[in-house]
C-alpha cells in the first residue's frame, strides 16, 4: 500500500511540486519514497512505500522495465500476482523481484490497457508509456483505493488524496457547496460517486475506470473496463450448487489476501463478516499459527458488541487487541482525523474505526482484513426486504407468510401500511411548518431557504440488475453506499500507515452474488441467508445466527448529550458558523435545545453541520494555508 502522485505536462515540469505532493501523503508510505522524471522533464512521477510484498529495494518505485521504455507509481495490491507472474513467465517474461509491482508493469508490457481484466486486486496506479508518449491511469473495480487528478490547461496532475493536488498553486480549494450540501442531506450517498468531486478543480477516476493522456495533445480519455456481469444461469442454481460455488470463492478470496511479507491481522466486530473472516483464516492457517484481531468496544452501552467478538476470539484461537474509542479523544484527535479523512464524514463511527487502525498500528501489525462490502453485495440490511418482496410479486413467488414472519423479525424493515401525511406534503410547506413549530428532524429544515433549494435527489440507478433485489445491491455496491465506505477505509487506514484488505470486495464474488435468485441471498426471513448457509460448522452458532444486525457505531448519542454538548454549542454560536451563509441558524439553536430536553435523534441531525464546520476549519482552512508550488518548472532551476 502506498501513496503515488504525478504531473506531465506540455513543457518542464517542477521537480518540487512533485517533492511537495509526496511529502504531504508520507502517511500512506512510511518505508520509503521516490520520484521518477524523463529526460525532457515533462513528466515527473511520485510515490511513497508501505513496503509489504517484497520489502526489499528490488520493489521500490517508480519502477522502471528492464528496457526502460515504461515506468510505474503503484497504490494497492495485486493479489493474484502469482498466478500472473507464472503466466508472464512462460510466455517469456523475467522478473528481478518478487514484487506485485514489477508483474503488473510486465503484465502492462505484454497486454497493455487489457492487463486490467487479469488484476484481481485493489490499486489505483499511473504508468507513464514513453514509446507511445502517453500517460496510462487506471482504478480498480470496486474503488478502494482512490486516484484523484486535475486535467489543467497544459498539465495534467493526479495523487491519491486530495492534499496532495491542493498544493499545486494552479488549483485552488474552491468549494462545490451544492455538492457538499447534498452529501450532508444524504450522507450514504457520499461524495464518490460521480467524476466532479466537492472541489471544483479536481476530478476523480471512478471505480473500473481507466484513462490516457497523450502528451502530445495533453487530451484526456477516459473508458470503463468492467461492469459487473450477471449471468441468469446462476439464478437457477439450488441453495447446495450456490452455497458451494459462493464458499469456494470466499475461501479463495481470504487467502489470496493473505499474502504478505509482513504481519497479517483483522479487524474485528460481533458481526458475521469479520467473524466469517477471521474463522476461515484460522481454517487455511491451521491450529496454531499465531492471528491478531482488534475491536473496538464501547462497555456498558447497547453498542458493545464484545460479548459476540469474544465467542469468534475463543473460537478461532486468535490473539484480540481492545480499544474503547472515547469522546475526549475524539475532541483530541479532531483536527488529524479530519485532515487525514479530507471531507466530512457521516457519523462518529469513523472515528472508531481510525481508533482500530491506530490500535494495530501500536500492535505492529500491517495489514488487516476487514468485512466491509458484504452488506451491499450479499443483502445485509434489513430494509432490502422491501426490494426482494417486490421481486418475489414481480416472479410470481410472492407469500403472505414470509411477509408476516419478516415483519415480525424486522419490525422497522418494511414501511407500514400508513405513511406518514408529514412526509407527503411539498418541501416548501413542511420547511414553513418547521420553523414555525420548532418540530421535524429533517436536515433540509436547518439550511437557510435559498440552500433548501440547492439540494437535490442523488439518482443513482445504475440499472443493470436482474431483479429489483439485484438493482438495488448494484446501487448500494457501485454508487450509493459502500464507495464512501472505501474512502473512509481507505483514509483511516492509511493515517496510520495500515493496510486494509477486504475478501468480500472481490469481483468473481459481486458477480456470482448479483445473478443469484433473490431467495438464495436473503430468503427465509434472513438477511445474507448465502453467507449464514456457507458459514455452517466455520462460524459459532450464536454469532451465525444472529439477526439483530449492529453497525461498528459508538453510542454517538450519549456522546453529544455530554462530553461532546460543548463542541456542539461552540460551533453553532461562532462567527463562522452564522457566516457561513446556508445554515439556518435559529433552527439549528433550536435543535441544540431540543438535544437537551431528551430528544435524542437530533443528535444525528445536529452532527452534520458540526462535522462540516469541523471540515472547514480543519481541512479548508489549513489547505488555504499551504505552501504553494507551480506545476512548471521556470526557466532557471524550479521554483
Amino acid at each position: 500500500m502506498c501513496g503515488i502522485s504525478g504531473i506531465v505536462a506540455r513543457r518542464r515540469v517542477n521537480l518540487t511540486a512533485v517533492e511537495a505532493m509526496n511529502a504531504l501523503i508520507r502517511h500512506r508510505g512510511p518505508d520509503g519514497e521516490g520520484v521518477w522524471q524523463s529526460a525532457d522533464r515533462q513528466v515527473v512521477l511520485g510515490h511513497r512505500r508501505l513496503a509489504v510484498i517484497d520489502p526489499t529495494p528490488a520493489g521500490a518505485q517508480p519502477m522502471v522495465s528492464p528496457r526502460g521504455d515504461l515506468v510505474l507509481t503503484f497504490n494497492g495490491e495485486i493479489y493474484n500476482y502469482l498466478e500472473l507472474g507464472d503466466d508472464l513467465q512462460a510466455d517469456g517474461s523475467t522478473f528481478n523481484s518478487k514484487s506485485d509491482s514489477e508483474v503488473l508493469l510486465q503484465g502492462y508490457a505484454r497486454y497493455g490497457e487489457d492487463v486490467l481484466r487479469h488484476l484481481n486486486g485493489m490499486f489505483a496506479f499511473a504508468i507513464y508509456d514513453s514509446v507511445h508518449r502517453r500517460l496510462f491511469c487506471a482504478r480498480d473495480r470496486f474503488g478502494e483505493k482512490p486516484l484523484l487528478y486535475v486535467d489543467g490547461p497544459g498539465f495534467f496532475a493526479f495523487a491519491s488524496e486530495y492534499k496532495a493536488l491542493l498544493s499545486l498553486a494552479e488549483v485552488s480549494h474552491n468549494v462545490d457547496t451544492d455538492r457538499l450540501l447534498n452529501f450532508l442531506n444524504q450522507p450514504r450517498i457520499g461524495l464518490d460517486s460521480e467524476r466532479d468531486t466537492v472541489f471544483r478543480e479536481i476530478k476523480q477516476l471512478l471505480p473500473g475506470e481507466y484513462l490516457f493522456v497523450d502528451l502530445e495533445s495533453m487530451d484526456v480519455s477516459v473508458m470503463r473496463y468492467w461492469h459487473p456481469q450477471t449471468d441468469p444461469a446462476l439464478s437457477r442454481l439450488d441453495d447446495r450448487e450456490a452455497v458451494e460455488r459462493f464458499r469456494s470463492l470466499l475461501i479463495d478470496s481470504v487467502k489470496i489476501r493473505m499474502r504478505s511479507d509482513v504481519p497479517v491481522g483483522s479487524c474485528l466486530s460481533g458481526g458475521l463478516d469479520s467473524g466469517s473472516i477471521v474463522c476461515l483464516n484460522r481454517q487455511i492457517l491451521g491450529g496454531t499459527a499465531p492471528y491478531h484481531v482488534f475491536t473496538g468496544r464501547f462497555p456498558g452501552t447497547g453498542a458493545d458488541e464484545w460479548p459476540y467478538a469474544q465467542e469468534i476470539v475463543n473460537a478461532a484461537n486468535v490473539t484480540s487487541h481492545l480499544v474503547e474509542p472515547l469522546p475526549e479523544t475524539f475532541l483530541d484527535d479532531l483536527p488529524d482525523f479530519m485532515w487525514h479523512n479530507e471531507l466530512p464524514v457521516g457519523s462518529s463511527s469513523q472515528f472508531a474505526q481510525w481508533c482500530v487502525f491506530r490500535l494495530a498500528k501500536e500492535s505492529g501489525v500491517t495489514v488487516l482484513l476487514d468485512g466491509q462490502g458484504a452488506d451491499e453485495l450479499l443483502a445485509g440490511y434489513e430494509q432490502y426486504f422491501r426490494e426482494y418482496l417486490t421481486a418475489l410479486r414481480a416472479s410470481g413467488d410472492y407469500d403472505r407468510e414470509e411477509e408476516l414472519a419478516i415483519r415480525s423479525r424486522y419490525p422497522a424493515a418494511l414501511l407500514g401500511p400508513k405513511q406518514s401525511l408529514a412526509a407527503q406534503l411539498p418541501q416548501p410547506l413542511r420547511y414553513g411548518m418547521a420553523q414555525l413549530l420548532k418540530k421535524g428532524s429533517d436536515f433540509r429544515f436547518g439550511l437557510s431557504r435559498s440552500a433548501t433549494n440547492r439540494v437535490r435527489a442523488v439518482n443513482g440507478d445504475v440499472g443493470a440488475g436482474v431483479t429489483a433485489l439485484t438493482d438495488k445491491l448494484l446501487e448500494d455496491s457501485f454508487v450509493a453506499h459502500l464507495p464512501t465506505l472505501l474512502r473512509y477505509g481507505d483514509r483511516n487506514s492509511m493515517a496510520h500507515s495500515r493496510e486494509v484488505r477486504l475478501p468480500f470486495c472481490d469481483h468473481r464474488i459481486a458477480e456470482l452474488s448479483l445473478s443469484l435468485a433473490p431467495r438464495t441471498l436473503i430468503g427465509e426471513a434472513q438477511t445474507k441467508r448465502l453467507l449464514r448457509e456457507a458459514m455452517k460448522g466455520i462460524l459459532p452458532e450464536r454469532v451465525r445466527t444472529r439477526w439483530n444486525k449492529q453497525g461498528f457505531l459508538p453510542p454517538q448519542e450519549s456522546w453529544m448529550e455530554g462530553k461532546l454538548l460543548g463542541w456542539i454549542e461552540e460551533t453553532i454560536a461562532s462567527p463562522a458558523f452564522a457566516a457561513r451563509g446556508f445554515w439556518n441558524v435559529p433552527w439549528w439553536k433550536s435543535a441544540l435545545k431540543r438535544l437537551q430536553s431528551g430528544e435524542h435523534h437530533m443528535a444525528w441531525e445536529l452532527w452534520r453541520p458540526v462535522i462540516c464546520e469541523a471540515w472547514y476549519q480543519y481541512v479548508i482552512t489549513r489547505a488555504a494555508g499551504m505552501p504553494k508550488h507551480s506545476v512548471f518548472a521556470a526557466t532557471r532551476g524550479d521554483v
